[in-house]
């Protein structure tokens, strides 16, 4: 049986919670409100100069005049995205500190490298900041004039042509092996450390083609290069007149490099949403549209919803091809 003294100690403990509450959603909507109330620091897995740093610097002189803060890039290259994915899993969720990486830390990386580090987990997605395309090119030398030509040289020397790449388990030589899969053909892999270097044994004939990130724009046009068919669902707004590998009759050997924004766990969702907005916001810029073109790049903006969506595809896709393919990092 309640006394009047216990039924006034219940109310006034109720009361209590009430207002410890109050206060509390109070706080929260002030800080989310109030955000940034310092410099945000992004960080980037790879070192200056690259396309995932050059398209954080594009958008931070954007988002620093949107948000009334210094936005700040702080590099941490290594082990394919992973280290810069870890120090912002440690960062406070005070919606300071962000990760601009490509989406294959999310979606290759955990089943390339034996690390704890899960991105699906650890980090919230915020945004797409952007796409390149990869483009199937080959040696001057190369006797093929398409993708078909390509595929029916392969399939008649089976084991004879090679690809070189990026290096393991990065994007390009993923979409190489998409492509592989798609036309059922035994082509070597060359990987390289970096891009550049696997485009110019392309250049000097050393190796027979890569799926090119965008890097040899200047040596198609003025055909050092052949480009063969586009890796992607849809065709190149660089050469609109270039048909995908799809419409060349290999469905399935496209993959584009997506780049995105992360938050670490925990990050307010009002301060989440308030960036997807800022983000899209600016490349919508004339200015920031015509950088990214420089780069061979599109500014996409998406809903951090559809972003989600992308992410999970893609994890999907290439979780099973690193698998099938018997992929391995280290």
């Amino acid at each position: 049986m309640f006394t009047s003294s216990s039924i006034r100690r219940r109310l006034l403990q109720a009361l209590s919670v009430a207002a410890l509450t109050s206060i509390g959603c109070a706080a929260f909507a002030q800080t989310a409100s109030n955000w940034p109330t310092k410099p945000v620091r992004i960080v980037v897995g790879f070192a200056p100069g690259g396309s995932t740093d050059v398209m954080a610097r594009i958008l931070s002189q954007s988002l620093s005049e949107s948000l009334g803060q210094p936005v700040v890039i702080d590099n941490k290259p290594g082990a394919s995205g992973n280290i810069s994915a870890s120090e912002v899993i440690r960062a406070a969720p005070d919606g300071h500190t962000f990760l601009i990486a490509p989406t294959s830390v999310e979606t290759a990386n955990p089943s390339l490298f034996k690390s704890a580090i899960l991105p699906s987990r650890d980090l919230t997605p915020v945004a797409s900041v952007g796409r390149t395309q990869m483009y199937l090119v080959a040696k001057p030398q190369m006797a093929a004039k398409d993708a078909r030509d390509l595929v029916a040289l392969a399939k008649a020397r089976p084991g004879t042509l090679s690809y070189a790449s990026a290096g393991a388990g990065t994007p390009p030589h993923l979409a190489c092996e998409l492509f592989k899969q798609a036309t059922g053909t035994d082509v070597a892999h060359v990987p390289y450390r970096g891009a550049a270097p696997a485009l110019q044994d392309v250049l000097s004939g050393q190796a027979d083609f890569v799926c090119d990130p965008g890097i040899a724009f200047p040596h198609i046009r003025t055909g050092k290069v052949k480009l063969l068919g586009i890796v992607s669902a849809k065709r190149s707004p660089f050469f609109p007149d270039v048909p995908t590998v799809g419409e060349l009759g290999f469905k399935g050997a496209d993959l584009d490099i997506w780049f995105g924004m992360w938050a670490p766990v925990g990050t307010p969702p009002e301060i989440v949403a308030r960036m997807n907005r800022e983000v899209a916001k600016a490349l919508a810029q004339p200015a920031v549209k015509s950088r990214y073109a420089d780069l061979g790049a599109e500014p996409v903006a998406m809903e951090t919803a559809d972003f989600r969506t992308l992410l999970a595809d893609e994890g999907a896709l290439l979780s099973a091809l690193i698998k099938q393919q018997k992929i391995v990092v280290d």
